[in-house]
């Protein structure tokens, strides 16, 4: 036996893990590491991101970028996610990816299904990284209400209908 000491009355209790919904977010970076890959080749920046506003604060979600790899291919694709990056939260020019750190940006979370990964359960994936500022304009953007009809219509002429 465990002694614990425990109320559970002082403790909400968890609720069932569900998969993060596909929408856009307002995170902040809270850890960064140098991960080894399976291989031993390489290795993969690991990133994971704490969501602070919404229904969903306080969940995170994990982003990796094959910074060290094989493939050139690969390098290629996680220098441009981490340009992405920087560019969303301002720092052009870093040394360390604490620098990153609870600075918020905007990401965009996807769902995948991998047939040799998570038993071909789908799973959430970080997909775009953007500015916060960035994700409000095109937010306002699209919500803004479309002219009707007889708005085209210039001033002095009649409405062809």
């Amino acid at each position: 036996m465990v002694d614990l000491n425990f109320n559970a009355g002082d403790v909400d209790p968890a609720e069932e893990w569900t998969l993060l919904p596909v929408d856009r977010y307002t995170a902040i970076i809270t850890d960064s590491e140098d991960v080894q890959n399976k291989s031993g080749s390489g290795s993969h920046l690991k990133l994971t991101f704490s969501i602070v506003e919404g229904k969903y604060t306080g969940r995170r979600q994990w982003a990796r970028l094959n910074l060290n790899n094989d493939s050139e291919y690969a390098v290629d694709i996680a220098r441009a996610e981490l340009s992405a990056i920087c560019h969303a939260v301002g720092v052009m020019q870093m040394n360390d990816t604490a620098e990153l750190h609870n600075r918020p940006l905007v990401i965009s979370v996807k769902h995948e299904t991998k047939a040799n990964f998570n038993n071909g359960e789908p799973t959430a994936k970080v997909a775009g990284f953007y500015s916060v500022a960035d994700n409000k304009a095109a937010a306002k953007k699209k919500a803004a209400p479309k002219p009707a009809a007889d708005d085209d219509v210039m001033d002095g002429e009649e409405a062809p209908f």
